[in-house]
């Protein structure tokens, strides 16, 4: 069984042909009738047990535009709240015989442990505590794929800055992932009690297969110097009772990403945001609706990306599968 858990062992190939399915689904959210039959009959399941609004909301209209049978389950309707374990929910949701199930949840690996326990149903990972959000990181692909494209250039050889919460970012993992997967200089942006040095211990992105494609740079305008992509991580209001900044003022003055900075170190870049945005603290609003921002568009290939992701797992294709006549 086909299931999308993580980038960080995925192929160049199994990435493109994502990104070229993905081109087919935007067509057909343009369109008057915004439906296929490319999943009719089956069933999807959305288990979120975590808060969640563009990947949910993403993920089921994805579904019903495919034609399939879709179910929604958040975590104040699941049986998680009276004590019943993730697996035995999953496992009475099984027994339903879904074809595909996208569990969203709070802890790390959530779903690789449902992935080894449930045998008859693909698993799509919608986030899992502070390891990997993996349709994010191909949204955000396949945006970058588009804008570039228009402007003919590629998508690989690039210079990426992700500035923010690194350490608790699911988001950032699996772009670090992807984009050094394409051959991207991946730079990560922060105070030390953000994007820790062991982020390049051999554990992680200082593994060898990465060739130093990874660096850490603790000034703002030094890691955003000529990049050709900036992302900007919602700084996670949640966790400041845990004093990882002296305060948000401070980490405002130091890591706001504006205009004039970029129009300074690197004013051929476009700006990228995973939402929701905290605006005047990680990013200005001049930069999130300014002709820079792909933000918008990263919304519109949420859609279309989960579709393809939809369409792969449920129908096993491995690679470069043809949509054909199901269109």
């Amino acid at each position: 069984m086909k299931h999308l858990l993580g980038l960080e062992h995925s192929t160049r190939d199994e990435i493109f042909s994502y990104i070229e399915n993905t081109k087919t689904f935007v067509e057909v959210s343009t369109r008057e009738l915004k439906k296929v039959p490319s999943l009719r009959g089956k069933t999807i399941i959305n288990l979120f047990l975590e808060p969640s609004t563009r990947t949910r909301a993403s993920f089921e209209i994805a579904g019903k535009r495919l034609s399939a049978d879709v179910i929604n389950v958040g975590s104040s309707d699941s049986s998680t709240q009276k004590g019943e374990t993730l697996l035995d929910t999953a496992r009475t949701l099984q027994a339903m015989t879904p074809d595909a199930l996208v569990i969203r949840h709070k802890e790390s690996r959530a779903a690789h442990f449902l992935a080894k326990w449930l045998k008859n149903t693909a698993i799509i990972n919608g986030g899992d505590g502070m390891n990997e959000h993996p349709t994010q990181a191909l949204l955000d692909l396949a945006t970058l794929n588009s804008y570039f494209e228009e402007a003919h250039r590629s998508l690989t050889g690039l210079k990426i800055a992700i500035v923010g919460d690194i350490l608790h970012s699911r988001v950032a993992r699996s772009n670090v992932w992807a984009h050094t997967l394409l051959g991207n200089q991946v730079t990560l942006i922060g105070p030390e009690s953000l994007v820790p040095d062991q982020l390049l211990g051999k554990n992680c992105f200082g593994a060898p297969r990465l060739n130093g494609l990874v660096k850490i740079e603790r000034s703002l305008k030094a890691g955003l110097k000529d990049a050709d992509v900036v992302m900007v991580l919602r700084m996670q209001l949640e966790r400041q009772s845990e004093f990882f900044v002296p305060s948000l003022q401070e980490y405002t003055d130091n890591f706001c990403v504006s205009e004039d900075i970029l129009k300074e170190v690197a004013p051929r870049c476009v700006v990228l945001h995973p939402g929701p945005v905290n605006r005047g603290l990680e990013i200005t609003s001049q930069v999130v609706d300014g002709p820079r921002s792909l933000v918008e568009r990263q919304v519109n290939f949420g859609v279309a990306l989960r579709m393809a992701v939809l369409f792969n797992v449920i129908t096993h294709r491995e690679q470069h599968f043809s949509l054909g006549a199901s269109l």
